[in-house]
């Protein structure tokens, strides 16, 4: 093992901005598919793996970064992550085809893969288990405003000026991330791995998923963000089939986005007065209540917007409580091993979000009902999840 000594904490701000840089690239080129496609003159299926591309670069690059992280320090890889993300923002911005943009996005994902691991890493190697809840409250909020605002931004930025524009937006934010990080982030890695050999990375991983209460804390918030993906993935069939249309759908969708981003907020205030299971439990509550809620609405076939959208939001409010928590939690679980639980942890989440976000058309065709039990069922194996995590693990601290 070869130990390095931080130097000093790096800002929040700078871990913010580094983490919501893939999550706004990912977001905002979304409104503009279509003009693209016809720009490009290529077919909307094509057209598609701009995105999907993105989504599963960035779960199979985050099991990447995680050893890498843990071998040769927190700093080389961000700071490459970010090189990466520039680089693949500026070659998606030049497309002259749709093979080039395809090319851009999976090297924006690629770097973007490692900012996300990276920034909850470094957090978690400067502030510890406890001390990590509220500053990741602050990541997990960041995250939650770009993917509010971005559609919306990248939808006026294609209007006015082309959908290239769209991806100026991820070059300058990349590039500010990547000379602030050169120039004030400090290497927090203190033990780093001694091999990248497949055989030790592979032990690693197998080492990181039988730590004590790591698949619980893991499972629990992806079963929490499970409930999100089947929602997005079927709410705006709902909302067509209530009569409305896509305006509507992103007027009352930012219900949903600004609970997020207010339960995030909540986190980053409350973890200074109560311990990290204690907040990630009642948000698995609060979360469970408003599938409850949004079930028996079903149930009484009263569905309406009102009644589809704010019990969704009350889900995400919790989310927003006890995501931050779960993901410090989880990773604490091998503190010698941060990156690479971060990075499998990552990868968990957004894999499950790829599969479910394509499969929850599919069961819409058998109604809303089984939508509306999916999502409720989602807390109640996040609740689960944790009550396992809690039972796994031995410290007096954990078990408080």
């Amino acid at each position: 093992m070869i130990a390095d000594t931080p130097v000093r904490a790096p800002s929040i701000a700078l871990m913010t901005l580094i983490a919501m840089a893939s999550p706004l690239a990912l977001n905002l080129f979304v409104p503009a598919m279509p003009d693209a496609a016809r720009e490009l003159q290529t077919d909307v299926s094509v057209i598609q793996l701009s995105f999907t591309a993105y989504l599963f670069t960035l779960a199979f690059g985050q099991l990447l970064s995680g050893p890498l992280a843990d071998h040769f320090g927190r700093r080389p890889i961000l700071l490459g992550g970010l090189v990466f993300h520039t680089l693949g923002s500026l070659l998606a911005a030049l497309a002259p085809d749709v093979t080039q943009l395809i090319s851009g996005r999976v090297l924006q994902a690629l770097g973007g893969s490692a900012a996300m691991v990276m920034a909850r890493t470094i957090i978690i190697d400067i502030y510890g288990r406890e001390g990590a809840s509220a500053r990741m409250g602050y990541v997990v909020m960041a995250i939650a405003t770009a993917q509010t605002i971005a559609p919306t931004v990248g939808g006026f930025l294609n209007l006015w000026a082309g959908w290239n524009s769209i991806f100026y937006v991820s070059l300058g934010m990349g590039g500010v991330a990547l000379l602030v990080a050169t120039l004030q982030l400090p290497e927090t890695c203190c033990v780093r791995s001694d091999s990248l050999r497949l055989g030790p990375v592979i032990r690693r991983y197998a080492s990181v998923f039988n730590s004590e209460g790591y698949i619980g804390y893991a499972l629990s918030t992806t079963c929490i963000a499970a409930a999100f993906y089947m929602f997005v993935g079927t709410a705006p069939y709902i909302v067509d089939d209530l009569g409305g249309n896509s305006a509507l759908f992103g007027t009352w969708f930012l219900t949903v986005s600004l609970a997020f981003m207010a339960g995030s907020f909540l986190s980053t205030r409350v973890a200074s007065h109560a311990g990290t299971d204690q907040v990630l439990l009642s948000g698995n509550v609060l979360s469970l209540t408003g599938g409850l809620t949004l079930l028996g609405f079903t149930l009484g076939s009263t569905l309406t917007y009102a009644t589809l959208f704010l019990p969704m939001a009350l889900v995400t409010f919790g989310r927003g409580l006890s995501q931050p928590n779960a993901q410090s939690a989880a990773i604490c679980c091998s503190p010698t091993s941060a990156a690479t639980a971060s990075g499998l942890m990552g990868f968990i989440q957004l894999l499950a979000g790829a599969v479910i976000a394509q499969l929850m058309p599919l069961l819409l065709g058998k109604g809303v009902l089984p939508i509306a039990v999916c999502i409720f069922l989602a807390p109640v194996a996040a609740l689960g999840a944790h009550y396992y995590a809690i039972t796994r693990q031995r410290s007096p601290e954990a078990e408080a």
